[in-house]
């Protein structure tokens, strides 16, 4: 780990302090529908992070939060505790068969990184994939698009990935000192052998090996939500507890 990180690491003193801090304040959110499990009610904490010096978002994961655009949130739920923070530990990952056979399929990938910047080819490539991928609870409009994954007080990463020159997937990932939080990826449906998706993570993975990166973030693990049953197939991989300690699974 390099000397700016381990400066910008929080100490156990500070995160005990946030935690208390964010214990009663700010009172959670009216109730509404889970978009995970059927015939539950949700509830979040929200904070607005317009600016976030390095460490304090990593401390702010380690308690159940998640960036959505400018602000950050939590499940306070009145009668589930299911919605649990999942990170990857970058040096005992180890890749599945299916895992590094993806790897192999996407070798031939184009892959190139900077800041997040919206372009008319990156928005069109998100309407086709919400068109394929999604429920219709998203609209797919520029607007959506750049206040989701454009605005960010964190430093935040864009991985474009190019096939012959076609754009076929974008990652957005925001970067702490000790870690990488997967924030979202969009991709081109007509090419599912090829496991997009995956492959982000699996490349994000790289990424935080290479920067001497402790951790990558991958959000919410939901037991019994199916579409968030994937998470847990990197493993070893842990899960945040409500005491604030970590289930590793391996």
């Amino acid at each position: 780990m390099s000397a700016d990180a381990e400066r910008s690491d929080w100490t156990d003193r500070q995160r005990e302090h946030l935690r208390r801090s964010l214990r009663r304040r700010p009172a959670p959110g009216p109730g509404f529908p889970c978009p995970y499990l059927d015939g539950r009610q949700a509830r979040h904490q929200t904070l607005l992070a317009t600016t976030c010096p390095p460490g304090l978002y990593s401390g702010l994961m380690d308690l159940n939060f998640r960036r959505l655009g400018p602000l950050v949130y939590r499940p306070a739920c009145d009668a589930c505790a299911e919605c649990r923070q999942l990170r990857v530990p970058v040096a005992t990952f180890a890749p599945s068969r299916s895992q590094r056979r993806c790897l192999a399929t996407n070798r031939d990938l184009e892959i190139a990184t900077g800041p997040p910047r919206l372009t008319d080819e990156k928005l069109a490539l998100y309407e086709l994939y919400l068109r394929e991928r999604h429920d219709g609870q998203m609209s797919g409009s520029r607007e959506e698009l750049e206040g989701f994954l454009y605005v960010s007080g964190i430093e935040t990463l864009e991985v474009c990935y190019r096939l012959d020159g076609r754009l076929v997937a974008v990652g957005i990932a925001d970067v702490e000192p000790r870690a990488l939080s997967a924030v979202y990826c969009y991709f081109a449906a007509d090419l599912p052998v090829r496991g997009l998706g995956t492959f982000n993570v699996l490349w994000l993975l790289r990424e935080a090996r290479r920067r001497g990166m402790a951790y990558v973030y991958l959000g919410y693990y939901v037991a019994g939500a199916r579409t968030m049953e994937y998470k847990a197939g990197y493993r070893p991989c842990e899960l945040l507890r409500a005491d604030g300690s970590w289930e590793v699974r391996s």
